[in-house]
């Protein structure tokens, strides 16, 4: 397995979330730079995942630090899957945040059966307003 270094104080650019989106099969707007890039700047909290100088994986989230967190993006490039990553990547989602703090996310019905194995435990008492663009 490749040596994979985990950073929350990197910047990164709409082409590298664009990059990473692609290669790893989830369905974003990859092609709109602009909106990748207000994804960036109203995300409070972001941790990458590289090898060497290639970003492989990302966490994106939304919190109040306080309350809960709405883990909005989990991305691992497909090449790397199935190593850790994406586990890793809550794991250090989780340690921005505290125990007072809920983890909450949306899975694509392909993921349905990756989150229980990496802690989370399905509810059934969400709603949703989808977008519509």
């Amino acid at each position: 397995m490749n040596h994979i270094m985990y950073k929350s104080d990197v910047t990164i650019t709409p082409r590298d979330l664009s990059e990473v989106f692609q290669a790893s099969g989830i369905k974003r707007p990859y092609d709109d730079l602009d909106r990748l890039q207000q994804m960036l700047d109203h995300a409070n909290v972001l941790v990458t995942a590289w090898d060497q100088e290639k970003i492989v994986g990302v966490a994106r989230g939304l919190t109040d630090f306080s309350y809960c967190c709405y883990l909005s993006d989990l991305a691992v490039d497909e090449a790397y899957q199935h190593q850790g990553i994406g586990k890793q990547l809550i794991e250090h989602v989780k340690a921005e945040l505290n125990e007072q703090v809920a983890l909450i996310l949306l899975s694509a019905p392909a993921a349905m059966d990756y989150y229980p194995k990496v802690g989370f435990d399905k509810i059934d008492n969400g709603y949703i307003i989808k977008r519509t663009n």
